[in-house]
């Protein structure tokens, strides 16, 4: 399978994400309790997790478990490690988003 590839500003590569996969997400952060005052209406693929989102560690956790809920995947623990934008999550999660329906 041949898969595109972004270089971002700071040099990360990264999958490049679909419009769908960020809407997918953002349903899923929509679901949670708790929504923090400040965070965005609208993500982006720039939108970074814990700056924008205002996602603390504890918050980053359960929002994983609620993405792999949702979508009925395993998200690694080392490429979590690695994502810092929406933009980096979407392009881990969508190989497994494109079996989902929304």
């Amino acid at each position: 399978m041949l898969q595109t590839w972004l270089v971002g500003r700071k040099g990360r590569r990264s999958l490049a994400a679909d419009e769908d996969t960020i809407l997918k997400i953002s349903q899923v952060l929509n679901s949670l309790p708790g929504r923090p005052p400040g965070m965005p209406e609208h993500l982006t693929e720039e939108t970074t997790i814990v700056g924008d989102l205002k996602l603390d560690s504890l918050s980053v956790m359960d929002f994983v478990m609620a993405l792999e809920t949702r979508f009925d995947t395993i998200i690694p623990i080392d490429g979590i490690a690695d994502v810092r934008t929406v933009g980096d999550l979407a392009a881990l999660l969508q190989p497994a988003l494109k079996q989902v329906p929304v």
